[in-house]
């Protein structure tokens, strides 16, 4: 397999970097990754050491990527208390945040230089190049729920204005700092739950949207500190409550003609289009354990809330867990598939890579497209209900665990360290109420 390593900048783009973080007098560079559980991690380094950042990068344990939600580390062979990997910054996704503070996604790699099977982000890098080399390419949308615990004000209104008013501060502060660090937004609104907002951002390359997604993750958690607030991205942060989902649109194109318009198939789909929405359903099974696989996932994943809990599609349909959106003129972007059932714990990069990998699969085998769910999946029944998707933490292990699709499309580096920290979870909160699981793990998934 073509590994598709992080590119090292030209001198050209070496010295643009170099005159940003001069530009704007930053003094601290923090390199993120995300690892098998959702979490962001991070290491920071002065700002005249971004280059050695990039090029040698710094010493991170391979443990990292078994680390739990409690910091709890689920070793296994080859991730333990020896070795080395070096995060790598991608000075070419820069972004300088103000008051001294610059951000880059990070990949990792081994003492040679080689990338670790284990980088998630490396992982996605390399899904996106063999897409492309067949001539596919994609774009990713993506809609982040979160909820702001404490706000002062009336009672919450579900999609109202007064809601926004409320933490008008925080949202002018937050519509501001993406601005200021280049990152688009589609929308901002108040949501379903209470204290819940959501942000939309605009369809972009794959590795370009994960990386938006941890950044906008990073920036409305440091607003809401400047704020005295606190904001929560965990699947589910009060028992009582909305859950937050992390929902992702894909687009798909064979030399730049879309794949799911323009053809005889149902609302506009071309055969490939079905194939892919076909991959994709077939797949979500499988492929849960990635999407929605933390110990509080199963408890937002439920009929009736909007989460996509049955492996099916749609036309705009919101309780399928493939939501198909038609190219129409109220939709600017063009047609895409929502998949619904995603979640705050999954990590962007891994779950972008999942959905590429089932749409490429499906593609590849000219899957079936299934039959349509044009009412709510759990009024059907019979031979007409759609399976529901694994129906708690257990259940969507065990299918990932035997999966060889999950296997091929995520790597045994990564499925292994997936399965250890999921695991511990399971192991260690599986019996817990529901209620103790929200406390506890409200801000584990904020940065």
């Amino acid at each position: 397999m073509i590994s598709y390593p992080l590119p090292v900048l030209d001198a050209a783009d070496a010295a643009a970097a170099e005159a940003a973080l001069a530009e704007g007098a930053v003094r601290l560079l923090s390199g993120t990754v995300v690892d098998p559980a959702g979490v962001t991690r991070a290491k920071h380094v002065p700002a005249a050491r971004a280059m050695a950042f990039h090029t040698a990068g710094m010493g991170a344990s391979p443990s990292w990527n078994v680390f739990c939600i409690d910091n709890a580390l689920a070793f296994r062979p080859g991730f333990g208390v020896v070795g080395d990997l070096r995060l790598r910054a991608d000075l070419a996704a820069l972004r300088v945040l103000g008051d001294g503070l610059a951000w880059a996604p990070a990949e990792m790699f081994d003492q040679d230089g080689a990338p670790a099977p284990v980088c998630t982000r490396g992982l996605l890098r390399r899904t996106q190049a063999e897409l492309e080399r067949h001539g596919v390419t994609a774009l990713v949308g993506a809609e982040l729920e979160f909820v702001v615990p404490e706000r002062a004000g009336g009672p919450w209104n579900a999609y109202g204005l007064g809601p926004v008013l409320d933490v008008e501060p925080v949202v002018l502060d937050l519509v501001a700092a993406c601005a200021a660090a280049g990152l688009p937004l589609e929308q901002v609104h108040a949501e379903s739950g209470a204290g819940q907002l959501e942000l939309s951002l605009p369809p972009a390359d794959p590795l370009a949207a994960a990386d938006g997604v941890v950044l906008a993750r990073l920036l409305a958690c440091r607003v809401a500190r400047r704020h005295g607030l606190t904001v929560s991205f965990s699947p589910l942060p009060f028992a009582d409550g909305a859950g937050n989902g992390a929902h992702q649109h894909l687009s798909l194109f064979r030399d730049g003609v879309p794949l799911l318009s323009g053809g005889a198939g149902p609302h506009g789909l071309t055969p490939e289009g079905e194939a892919a929405i076909g991959g994709i359903v077939a797949g979500l099974p499988d492929l849960l354990g990635v999407l929605a696989g933390s110990v509080l996932s199963a408890h937002r994943l439920q009929p009736g809330h909007w989460s996509g809990a049955h492996a099916c599609w749609g036309l705009e349909n919101r309780e399928a867990a493939v939501r198909l959106c038609a190219a129409t003129p109220g939709n600017p972007h063009g047609a895409s598939v929502e998949v619904k059932c995603i979640d705050p714990s999954a990590n962007p990069y891994l779950a972008i890579a999942a959905l590429l990998g089932l749409a490429a699969d499906g593609v590849s085998r000219r899957a079936a497209l299934p039959p349509e769910a044009t009412v709510d999946p759990a009024s059907l029944t019979g031979a007409d209900a759609p399976a529901r998707l694994p129906v708690d933490q257990a259940a969507a292990l065990a299918a990932l665990d035997a999966s060889p699709l999950a296997e091929r499309l995520l790597g045994t580096a990564i499925r292994t360290c997936l399965s250890a920290v999921r695991h511990h979870e399971l192991d260690t909160y599986g019996e817990d109420d529901v209620a103790v699981l929200a406390e506890r793990f409200r801000f584990t998934w904020s940065s």
